[in-house]
């Protein structure tokens, strides 16, 4: 308890350092964010710089932050954008102890070699490079680099989560628009995404499932996870060779093909969304290599798996008939769907959000195919929206800071990338695909079982309400509804009977061509087999008449 006072002093002092009372608005007290000054920088480039006096998790959270361009001032999520998770390691001795201490045996139990000095070191954790022993017949081990928690890391998390929970009720006292910013939602958003990242066996278990969707592809690849060596709080994988994306220089030496290269990025993203529905919501260029043995078609190798995202089937379809709709520029589309969706209230007014979106949409459509943002697209659009009590959809969030993280790199390595011509067929297909009868069907009959058990109960629900409302027809519609569950009812015993019955009766069968058991014993189980499917054929018997 004193520590965490102690760091809500010691924010204190910094917003007031810093100048950050101006964010409050005017209806903030003076104890709590100090007297006004002047300052010669804009407040967003103070917010960053009082986030990376902060520390870790304060640098973490305005990365999220940076994400929320639909409620952010215009130019504050770009600032927030430049603040780096760049924090000094912690000694390798100390890094040795805790893997020892998650084991619960010496590291040479476990490896042939480890390095203590780090390879890398974040907020979260750092990597070191070690050498599995060799396996039988093996003349090397494996080569493998080892993720830790830093020490200690949950306590500071749990204790500046709270003190960011305290300060976002102050700012819903406090702040003009708290209403629409939302700021202990926000910072509940942030608590799952940390906490999240906190467990290492869940980053090894989103690397994995990302590796089993490419497997075998030439336009990624993953680490292999060793989940034996793995605990919540150290992370094994195959050490994975590659450029950095960032390394220009390295990348054109290597005769890589750049507008290939950006082109399967955005090939890799949208096949990760509208493909597979899970998706690497951290590909900033610190999380990817490039492999370049193959200069024409370079590969991707995906590294930290922290934080990945996932979209229900509507959200899917509904997000591809937007991108479809945007190209084709049939903005009443793109707001029917915002309804339709539920991500806008149903008593919207579609003509008025067709001529905002139109607004915004006009002046990008108007630029060369090549020029037009996918981002800049989605972040406007959000703005626009919230002006018609638009509602933020979390998962829509890390899609959109995805998104932009994609573009932006893409477009770094190939300025002339078409991002369209690449995303529409992929798009295309995939509506396509939903449209297949066979691929319909398909999922009609995994949801049949379901279906079946649950409609007595939905019936059983309509009849009771048709008897409450006395509305005219009500007792026919109840009729209607009786006579339908009954014949579920009946459906489901009969088979369940004749189930049981064909099993005795092979049972019955078996015993028979094995002399050394009683004939006797055959015969009434042939008997109990005939007895259930008496039991089937008979069927249920019909409900009295109300």
């Amino acid at each position: 308890m004193f520590g965490r006072s102690r760091r809500v002093l010691e924010i204190l002092r910094t917003m007031r350092r810093y100048g950050l009372g101006e964010l409050f608005g005017d209806n903030a007290p003076t104890w709590l964010v100090g007297k006004p000054k002047q300052f010669d920088e804009p407040v967003e480039v103070r917010l960053r710089l009082a986030l990376e006096s902060l520390g870790p998790v304060f640098i973490k959270f305005g990365q999220t932050l940076s994400t929320r361009r639909d409620l952010l001032p215009d130019g504050m999520a770009e600032e927030l954008s430049k603040l780096q998770d760049d924090v000094p390691p912690f000694e390798g001795a100390e890094a040795r102890s805790l893997i020892e201490a998650a084991y619960g045996h010496e590291l040479e139990r476990f490896f042939a070699e480890f390095e203590e000095q780090p390879m890398a070191a974040a907020s979260i954790a750092q990597v070191h490079a070690a050498r599995l022993h060799p396996a039988e017949g093996e003349a090397h081990g494996a080569s493998v680099v080892v993720k830790v928690l830093r020490p200690d890391v949950h306590e500071r998390v749990a204790r500046d989560i709270s003190v960011l929970y305290t300060l976002a009720r102050m700012a819903a006292r406090f702040h003009p628009e708290a209403e629409r910013l939302r700021p202990v939602e926000i910072v509940a958003e942030y608590d799952r995404i940390i906490h999240d990242e906190l467990n290492l066996m869940r980053e090894g278990a989103n690397a994995s499932q990302l590796g089993r969707n490419w497997y075998g592809s030439d336009l990624i690849v993953h680490p292999t996870i060793y989940f034996d060596y793995s605990t919540e709080s150290v992370l094994v994988m195959e050490r994975m060779e590659g450029v950095p994306i960032d390394d220009v220089d390295t990348l054109k030496a290597a005769g890589v093909d750049f507008k290939v290269l950006a082109e399967r990025g955005v090939e890799i993203f949208f096949k990760q969304v509208f493909r597979d529905n899970f998706f690497h919501a951290d590909m900033h260029p610190g999380n990817i290599f490039v492999q370049t043995d193959n200069p024409e078609r370079p590969r991707y190798v995906g590294l930290d798996f922290g934080i990945v995202g996932t979209l229900t089937a509507e959200d899917q379809r509904y997000l591809a008939e937007n991108f479809l709709a945007f190209f084709n520029q049939d903005y009443r589309r793109i707001a029917e769907l915002h309804v339709e969706s539920g991500w806008m209230p149903a008593d919207t007014s579609i003509e008025d959000f067709e001529g905002a979106i139109r607004t915004v949409s006009e002046p990008i459509m108007n630029k060369p195919l090549a020029e037009i943002s996918f981002g800049l697209f989605l972040v406007r659009l959000f703005k626009i929206a919230r002006r018609y009590r638009y509602q933020v959809q979390p998962q829509l969030v890390l899609l959109q800071k995805t998104v932009l993280n994609v573009e932006g790199l893409g477009r770094d390595l190939y300025p002339q990338l078409d991002l369209w011509a690449t995303a529409k067929p992929i798009l295309e297909d995939w509506m396509r695909r939903r449209a297949d009868p066979r691929i319909a069907a398909e999922r009609i009959r995994q949801q049949l079982p379901q279906l079946i058990d649950g409609l007595p109960d939905l019936v059983s629900t309509v009849a009771r309400r048709a008897r409450a409302g006395e509305a005219p027809g009500a007792h026919q519609l109840e009729a209607a509804l009786t006579e339908i569950t009954y014949e579920l009812r009946s459906a489901r015993r009969a088979m369940r009977w004749t189930l049981v019955g064909t099993g005795l009766v092979v049972v019955s069968a078996a015993e028979l061509a094995y002399p050394p058991l009683p004939v006797w014993m055959a015969i009434i189980t042939g008997l109990a087999g005939v007895a259930s499917w008496a039991k089937a054929w008979r069927g249920t018997p019909r409900p009295a008449p109300k």
